[in-house]
């Protein structure tokens, strides 16, 4: 029998992830009348707190964000079937590749049937040319079709690309997809502000210091382009990953005199602020970077690759540049090119905007995913009616 209220349980991968791409939908979920827990990580007992603070039930869970160990993969899965028995959540939404396939299978295992699977990107196993992810590509298909399959599963993508490759390869039927274009931003949090207007521009690298998220190539161009712009970098590591750069090499960098390294920053509207040109050159695989997505809103032209994802917010020519993925001199020349053109710059911040105010701001991800909570619900507590009434 369905709980009061429907009760709808986040299951992410680390809680740092849930706080900052998922926190204002789950609080919207609960304003709009859910019942709503968390399950993520134990590996950061800090950010649980502050998603206990919100008020919402956390349950810290064995989850390691890379790595697999075969133990280690089913202790999660068997752990995520004890706590889905034991919470009898009304509908489930998954979030990034081992939630969706343990949460999935999980789900099948405890009689979870309303799933919201979500593609947060499609980052390592599908991007990376090695023989490792290659190889872990193969094992997850048979996996991905398992969890994906529900009557009442729904797979939301981040971009129609993802999408489409997925339908394509048959690892998810076509008519339970549906995109929704990365994580929202808040268009009264990331407002223009004017550009400074120091000599010396300033180029903006964000995000985790991962090598496919291009750190390395930013920092070629600001080698190759030394003296015409000064080149930030704000972003954490990610020790677990096989692709972190390492803070030693940041400091490194730095020291050469090629970048100012900010370290993580929790104040990012006044970094973009202080920025002049964003430049994310990822290869990674993204969903919609949230970078590049608060860079627009702040009106920031930007410069990143044609490459899924990111070509879904930066529109090439309109509200920033594309170069071919791993394109140094492409790179290169776009970055040069908006140094040199602070009017073209002012133009393509200021249709950046235009393009976040249309499409990407927090209003529309959450009245989208919350008429796929509904739409899914409903089922169920109409189907609970109709037995109570026979």
């Amino acid at each position: 029998m369905p709980h009061k209220a429907p009760r709808l349980l986040f299951v992410v991968n680390i809680p740092r992830f849930f706080l900052s791409h998922r926190l204002p939908l789950a609080l919207a979920a609960r304003d709009a009348g859910f019942e709503v827990q968390v399950a993520t990580s134990d590996s950061d007992p800090t950010a649980l707190q502050s998603i206990a603070d919100f008020g919402l039930p956390c349950h810290p869970i064995k989850l390691r964000q890379h790595g697999l160990n075969p133990l280690l993969e089913l202790r999660t899965l068997l752990a995520l079937r004890a706590l889905y028995r034991e919470i009898q959540p009304d509908l489930l939404h998954h979030v990034s590749i081992k939630p969706v396939i343990y949460g999935g299978i999980a789900a099948r295992l405890s009689g979870c049937d309303r799933i919201v699977q979500a593609m947060s990107g499609l980052g390592y196993v599908f991007v990376n040319p090695s023989a490792k992810a290659t190889l872990l590509n193969m094992l997850c298909a048979p996996a991905f079709k398992l969890a994906l399959r529900g009557e009442h599963t729904r797979t939301v993508f981040q971009n129609p690309d993802d999408c489409q490759l997925f339908v394509e390869r048959g690892l998810a039927p076509a008519h339970k997809t549906l995109v929704i274009r990365g994580s929202g931003v808040d268009e009264d949090v990331f407002r223009p502000r004017a550009e400074n207007q120091d000599r010396l521009p300033v180029v903006l690298f964000a995000g985790r210091l991962l090598r496919q998220k291009g750190i390395g190539d930013f920092v070629e161009v600001a080698r190759r382009l030394r003296g015409n712009a000064r080149f930030r970098v704000a972003g954490y590591e990610e020790s677990t990953s096989p692709l972190n750069v390492s803070a030693a090499q940041l400091q490194s960098w730095e020291a050469e005199g090629l970048i100012e390294w900010l370290g993580a920053r929790d104040d990012m509207p006044s970094v973009y602020a202080e920025s002049n040109i964003v430049c994310l050159p990822s290869t990674y695989g993204e969903g919609v970077p949230k970078v590049l997505i608060e860079a627009a809103s702040c009106a920031r032209a930007c410069v990143t690759t044609d490459t899924p994802g990111c070509r879904e917010i930066v529109h090439d020519g309109v509200n920033g540049l594309h170069a071919p993925a791993n394109d140094i001199a492409a790179l290169t020349n776009a970055v040069k090119h908006l140094i040199d053109n602070p009017a073209e710059r002012k133009k393509m911040g200021a249709a950046g905007r235009q393009i976040v105010l249309e499409g990407f701001t927090l209003r529309h991800v959450i009245n989208e995913t919350l008429s796929l909570y509904n739409a899914l619900i409903k089922g169920k507590y109409n189907s609970a009616e109709s037995r109570q009434t026979e």
